[in-house]
């Protein structure tokens, strides 16, 4: 694809690389078939292929329009057509760099402003989620059915373990996970001690920075990784094994933090260790010995929901069925697994009424070999999936532990 830059972007950090995704594009159309949007909507804009030309137009001509907005903002990023793509164009990249110049340009309405502040004040920070949580579950036998559904009920914590490992790994705690879902880390921990693994948390660290910089904060999201860096820096040096992460969005930003800090003096070497070190919880217990966990034949009926973070970001799709299946669970059917379930961070929250048809479809998609239960790797999607689900959703590290 040709372009031709406009001048007033010619000294903004990121162009050289916006630059060279574009012109790494052909053309041809094969993401549009595994874009959600683009197949619920049928508009060549709301699909990868016409926001490249939106993100394209944009810095050629320096302008951007409220419905150009509307179109990128209906992209869940959820890089499936990185998957497709046989030009390995980096639509996420270009994205993230797109929606950042647009948010600079175009004023939104303050009702949008005012949401996605408040989403970026709240969400990231652990203790005032919880607290908003917590009084949302304290009234949720009193809120009507619609409302109910989206608050999770207050789950009772399991115990953690307490032997001594000389085998170390860290876990991010992340922003909701430790409120929403305190168990999965809990008994990630219980997982990974039958292993021989110990699995601790480094107080001071906090949110991975995703929700701030894929609301274009870039510079808050920074902070974020900067921080988390530093919480971690100690126990890199004491030669822990691995940095763990449960909820594969999380995941897939601190892998990223190698490429989003490379410019920066201070960080870019400790941020590239740090992405090194990143793993999936799926990749730790994947290179191990599950027979140790004494679960041939348990459990029931599991449908695995595979999110798009861990398939098209990290491209670790099929890894967590295998651990299933080799623990001796048994996986139901499904159907087009590459769709995004309608989650994909904030956008259920932004854009609900595309969020929920998304919802509808993957539930379809996910029942229809009768399962009993629904699995999957990123707190934001196992919440999302609850709020419509008549099977119980839980992260699929507690098949592992079902004590």
């Amino acid at each position: 694809m040709r372009t031709q830059i406009n001048v007033k972007y010619l000294n903004h950090p990121e162009i050289e690389e916006a630059d060279s995704i574009l012109r790494s594009c052909v053309h041809c159309g094969f993401c549009n078939a595994t874009c959600p949007t683009y197949q619920e909507l049928g508009d060549e804009r709301d699909g990868p292929r016409g926001r490249i030309y939106l993100i394209k137009q944009l810095l050629e001509t320096g302008d951007i329009s409220e419905k150009s907005q509307t179109h990128l903002d209906r992209c869940l990023t959820c890089r499936s057509c990185e998957t497709t793509c046989p030009s390995g164009v980096k639509y996420g990249r270009l994205a993230e760099i797109g929606r950042g110049i647009m948010e600079t340009q175009l004023e939104r309405p303050l009702q949008q402003k005012l949401l996605r502040w408040l989403i970026r004040r709240v969400l990231p920070y652990s203790r005032r989620f919880g607290t908003l949580l917590r009084l949302g579950q304290l009234g949720r036998p009193l809120l009507p059915s619609s409302l109910k559904a989206k608050v999770p009920a207050r789950q009772i914590k399991r115990s953690l373990p307490t032997q001594q490992h000389t085998r170390q790994m860290l876990v991010l705690a992340g922003c909701a996970q430790p409120a929403a879902t305190p168990n999965t880390n809990i008994v990630a921990a219980r997982v990974l001690d039958k292993l021989g693994i110990g699995l601790f948390t480094a107080p001071k660290a906090g949110c991975c920075g995703a929700v701030n910089y894929h609301l274009s904060a870039h510079e808050e999201g920074l902070a974020f990784m900067r921080g988390n860096i530093d919480a971690w820096w100690p126990h890199i040096e004491a030669g822990v094994e691995a940095i763990v992460i449960s909820a594969s969005g999380c995941g897939t930003m601190v892998k990223d933090y190698g490429e989003k800090l490379s410019q920066d003096p201070a960080y870019a070497a400790k941020a590239l260790r740090v992405s090194e070190l990143a793993k999936d919880l799926s990749e730790v217990l994947f290179k191990e010995d599950l027979s140790q966990l004494e679960l041939q034949g348990i459990g029931r009926k599991t449908a695995v929901h595979c999110p798009c973070s861990l398939q098209h970001a990290q491209q670790l799709g099929g890894q967590v069925e295998q651990i299933l299946q080799q623990a001796g669970i048994e996986l139901t059917r499904t159907k087009d697994g590459h769709l995004c379930c309608g989650s994909a961070g904030t956008y259920s929250i932004l854009q609900p009424e595309m969020s929920q048809q998304l919802l509808t479809n993957k539930l379809a998609d996910l029942t229809i070999g009768n399962p009993e239960q629904i699995v999957t790797a990123n707190i934001g999607c196992q919440l999302h999936l609850s709020t419509k689900s008549s099977i119980p959703v839980k992260h699929w590290i507690e098949l592992l532990d079902p004590q």
